[in-house]
C-alpha cells in the first residue's frame, strides 16, 4: 500500500495497482456495453467503488477478480434499474451506422462482434473473461458465481453458437475461408497492378 493508501505493483508478491487494471477493465465493460462511452462510464464507477470500498479487499485475494466482480455486480444494478424504465433506445436509428466500410477485416470484425453480441449475457461474460482476457477457469467461476464445470459448458456452448451465426461448421474452416479470402485479395492486387 502507498501511503495514500491505494495498492502499488510490487513484484516480490505480485501485486498490481488499480492503475494497471484499467485496460481489463475496460475490455470486459465491453462485454456488458455496447457504446464505448456507456463502457467507459462502468469503468469509472467501478473504480469509484473499488477506491470507496479498498478496506474490504482481502489481502491475499486478487485485486483483478474483485474489481470484475464489482463491476459485474455494478452493471446488473443497472440493468434491473433500467428494466423498470425502458425507455426503447435498442431501436433508436440513431445507434445505426451511416455507412458500412469496405475493408474485408473491417466487415469480418464487424460479423465477429455481432455474433459475439447474439449470444446470451452469461456465454458472452464466459467468452470475453477467457477467451479475449486470458482470465482462468477458476477465477471467472469467482467472478461469475457458477460453478468450473457451468464456466466450461457455457464458453463451449458460446463457441460453438459464434461458429453457428457466421455460417461455419468449425474453427479450422473458419481460418481456411478467411485466409482463402484474404490470398484471393493479395492476388487481385497483385493483377491490378500489371
Amino acid at each position: 500500500m502507498s501511503s495514500s493508501g491505494y495498492p502499488l505493483a510490487n513484484q516480490e508478491t505480485d501485486e498490481v495497482s488499480i492503475v494497471d487494471l484499467i485496460p481489463a477493465l475496460r475490455a470486459f465493460a465491453r462485454t456488458f456495453c455496447r457504446v464505448p462511452d456507456d463502457a467507459d462510464d462502468l469503468v469509472q464507477e467501478t473504480l469509484t467503488k473499488g477506491l470507496a470500498n479498498i478496506d474490504k479487499f482481502e489481502p491475499g485475494t486478487r485485486m483483478k477478480s474483485w474489481l470484475f466482480t464489482i463491476m459485474r455486480n455494478t452493471y446488473y444494478t443497472h440493468i434491473k434499474a433500467a428494466d423498470r424504465e425502458k425507455p426503447g433506445l435498442l431501436d433508436c436509428a440513431s445507434l445505426i451506422p451511416i455507412s458500412e466500410a469496405t475493408q474485408e477485416w473491417s466487415v469480418q470484425s464487424k460479423e465477429v462482434h455481432s455474433a459475439v453480441q447474439k449470444l446470451p449475457e452469461h456465454q458472452r461474460e464466459v467468452l470475453m473473461l477467457i477467451g479475449v482476457l486470458g482470465v482462468s477457469y477458476e477465477e471467472t467461476a469467482e467472478i461469475c458465481g457458477c460453478a468450473v464445470g457451468t464456466v466450461k459448458s457455457r464458453l463451449n456452448r458460446a463457441r460453438a453458437s459464434v461458429l453457428e451465426y457466421l455460417g461455419e461448421s468449425s474453427l479450422q474452416t473458419l481460418v481456411e475461408r478467411r485466409n482463402h479470402l484474404s490470398e484471393a485479395q493479395g492476388n487481385f492486387a497483385v493483377d491490378r497492378r500489371r
